[in-house]
């Protein structure tokens, strides 16, 4: 019976790949130029699930249909395309290496943000501001240097006697610290992090229960995630 049993799991597990394969091929084959990551199988028969451009997108198994939208289980109301979209986006916030970040605390200091941030991205210089607007938060940046022109004043943030004060100064108005680059300074290590966690733009949120988004989110859509998340 055991016996049984394995043999039926593995043609399974067998099957369900071949058809995962399928969408694979059949999408490299017909358009090329669409990357569509993460492809597995739905509850649904016929209909996979992937991620294009930080969606969750759904297309058939001869991938010539693509569709973006919430996928409902009616017995319980359940909406999987939500779940899917925290499992794909998510890291272990437990896991970073805070102390390679720059800590400001508001308030009480209870909700909890990781932030990777190039001091020369434009959007990560309007995502700033907008969390200054937030209150009762944690929020640790990771200077995250992506632009060639941002290693050293980078180095020198990190460098100087008041980092808070100091990245302040360059992300919000502009004005370069004169720091020396010469310190154990963590932007090597900043920079292969956001490699491992497939960073590919900034700049990138993190919430502390490992959801993470990229953009300059206003203070009410972050506040707004929270509240979703139940954070």
């Amino acid at each position: 019976m055991k016996k049984a049993l394995f043999i039926i799991t593995t043609l399974l597990s067998t099957w369900t790949s071949a058809n995962v394969e399928t969408v694979k091929t059949n999408l490299a084959q017909n358009y090329p130029n669409i990357k569509i990551e993460n492809i597995q199988k739905t509850e649904m028969n016929g209909l996979y699930s992937g991620q294009y451009d930080q969606q969750v997108v759904y297309l058939n198994e001869d991938a010539q249909h693509l569709f973006i939208g919430s996928m409902i289980r009616l017995k319980d109301q359940k909406n999987l395309t939500k779940e899917l979209v925290l499992t794909q986006n998510s890291v272990d916030f437990q896991k970073l290496p805070l102390q390679d970040a720059i800590k400001t605390v508001r308030g009480n200091g209870k909700r909890q943000l990781a932030i990777f941030s190039d001091p020369n991205c434009p959007y990560c210089k309007t995502l700033e501001s907008h969390l200054s607007q937030l209150t009762d938060v944690t929020i640790y940046t990771f200077i995250y240097p992506i632009k060639p022109q941002s290693v050293t004043p980078s180095k020198q943030v990190w460098c100087s006697s008041n980092r808070a004060s100091a990245w302040q100064n360059l992300i919000q108005k502009s004005i370069k610290p004169t720091s020396s680059t010469q310190c154990d300074h963590p932007i090597e290590r900043n920079l292969a992090l956001g490699k491992r966690l497939g960073l590919q733009g900034t700049p990138v949120i993190i919430f502390s229960n490992g959801f993470k988004v990229t953009g300059a989110y206003p203070a009410k859509d972050i506040e707004k995630i929270w509240k979703e998340l139940g954070l």
